[in-house]
């Protein structure tokens, strides 16, 4: 393969197995034998490597640490599969994105029915909203019933990606095995993520510290409060009191009661 993609006649040819090799310092052969033996399957042709490249390539995911891999298809071929980090390296890596915030539905009883992800471009006045419903998007497996609410907050930010920016041609690990349960009707057993760290919590002195560049950016209008909550809680785990105090500095409650129409009609009274 490497030659087909490399060389013709003997004159150096663009090839996209060499430039993704260059990207992480190896040689061209070493890196497909690595790929080979780690993120695609060792018996899949020439043309669905080069396919699963370009498609790393296109959206500068990283197969090393398993932005994206494959699997075989049913149908014949191979499904390039897009991991919920590679899917935020998209998101975050494309040019017009402008942050995301999350709004759960409860029930009375406190249980998530349904997120919503609003998905900000910055070119454009209003953000793509995807609502996705825990009773459609729920399955028996254990990803799911441990970690129900990360789950339908994954599926809500790939949606929304997917109508906000254009994202084609990948699926994320949970669709790829819903393809499969639809085909063969058993469930499909796929390598799990790795479970991640949980995010660390911020003490008083550092969210006050935190606080001072938060608030100065909502009252510049940089940005509002739930952009600063959604944009904080992927970095930290905030308490209850902390998000009310971010969504308390963008409150401007007691300006807009002094202005306009009260300054004329109490004019003459402060002269």
């Amino acid at each position: 393969m490497s030659n087909q993609m490399q060389q013709t006649n003997g004159a150096r040819q663009p090839s996209v197995l060499r430039d993704m090799a260059e990207r992480f310092g190896m040689d061209p052969a070493k890196f497909e034998q690595t790929l080979r033996a780690t993120v695609f399957p060792a018996d899949a042709g020439n043309e669905q490597f080069a396919a699963f490249l370009l498609t790393a390539k296109k959206y500068g995911l990283d197969p090393i640490t398993k932005q994206i891999y494959a699997f075989p298809a049913k149908g014949g071929g191979i499904q390039p599969i897009v991991s919920i980090d590679g899917w935020m390296h998209m998101i975050n890596s494309h040019p017009q994105f402008d942050g995301m915030e999350f709004e759960d539905q409860l029930s009375d009883q406190g249980k998530i029915l349904a997120i919503t992800c609003r998905m900000y471009r910055k070119d454009r006045n209003r953000p793509v909203a995807v609502t996705e419903y825990m009773e459609e998007c729920s399955r028996p497996t254990d990803t799911w019933k441990k970690w129900p609410a990360r789950m339908l907050r994954h599926k809500a930010a790939i949606q929304a990606a997917r109508y906000a920016f254009g994202f084609s041609g990948v699926v994320d690990p949970d669709e790829a095995d819903r393809v499969d349960e639809a085909v063969t009707g058993a469930a499909t057993v796929r390598p799990q993520e790795p479970e991640r760290p949980a995010l660390p919590q911020l003490t008083d002195d550092e969210f006050q510290q935190q606080m001072q560049a938060w608030a100065g950016a909502i009252e510049s209008g940089r940005m509002d409060a739930e952009k600063v909550v959604s944009m904080a809680e992927t970095r930290w785990q905030l308490t209850d009191e902390q998000r009310q105090a971010i969504r308390q500095a963008g409150r401007t409650d007691e300006p807009e009661a002094i202005d306009g129409e009260w300054l004329q009609e109490n004019e003459g009274e402060t002269a």
